[in-house]
């Protein structure tokens, strides 16, 4: 399991456009960027208090899918 199973899927990560973890998570899965989880889901088009964490997960999530599984 990974950190990111952990984590609380329900948490608001853009309180802008209410964009939780979960759903970046989904997208992320779903093949999409930063800019189609924008696009998508309007977080990173706010105020820009999230891009920090939502960028820091997004790299993270990209990171596990490309690494190879043993």
């Amino acid at each position: 399991m990974c950190e990111t199973d952990e984590e609380n899927p329900k948490e608001v990560l853009c309180s802008c456009s209410g964009t939780t973890r979960g759903l970046i998570i989904e997208l992320v899965k779903q093949g999409k960027d930063l800019e189609g989880i924008s696009r998508y889901s309007g977080a990173l088009s706010g105020c820009g208090g999230c891009e920090w964490e939502i960028s820091e997960l997004v790299n993270k999530l990209q990171a596990e899918n490309s690494t190879p599984k043993a």
